[in-house]
């Protein structure tokens, strides 16, 4: 247990310093828009190497490495890579259904939170 959280904790400040990194040269490149460009292109990589990690672990034997790079970097640089594959393993199951309610609740209540989060945090400073 104690080896899979150290494992966990390494692999998120790499991702995190990579999800860092990669904002800032994303903004060099194309300079500083109104939309989120950076987060958008992040979270795309982000959730393509997630589904190129779990095929190739599984054909690999790698599974064991799943700490580190899925919940670890890969969730240290965008933990929309693991709702993706939370999405896709619903569809793949031929659970169409509860994969949209799935989508629509995890955006829905997650943009919402964070609006309540805001207009709580605001009143309280204001």
């Amino acid at each position: 247990m104690i080896s899979s959280v150290s494992l966990v904790a390494f692999g998120g400040a790499i991702g995190a310093s990579l999800r860092y990194l990669s904002g800032l040269g994303i903004l060099r490149m194309f300079g500083h828009n109104d939309f989120p460009i950076a987060i958008l292109i992040v979270n795309v990589v982000g959730s393509f190497l997630m589904g190129v990690f779990v095929v190739a672990a599984a054909h690999k034997g790698l599974t064991h490495l799943s700490p580190l790079v899925m919940t670890g970097i890969l969730g240290g640089f965008t933990t929309f890579s693991a709702f993706s594959l939370e999405t896709m393993t619903l569809i793949e199951r031929g659970d169409h259904g509860q994969a949209a309610f799935y989508v629509l609740l995890s955006v829905g209540l997650s943009v919402g939170a964070l609006a309540l989060g805001l207009i709580l945090t605001r009143g309280v400073f204001a």
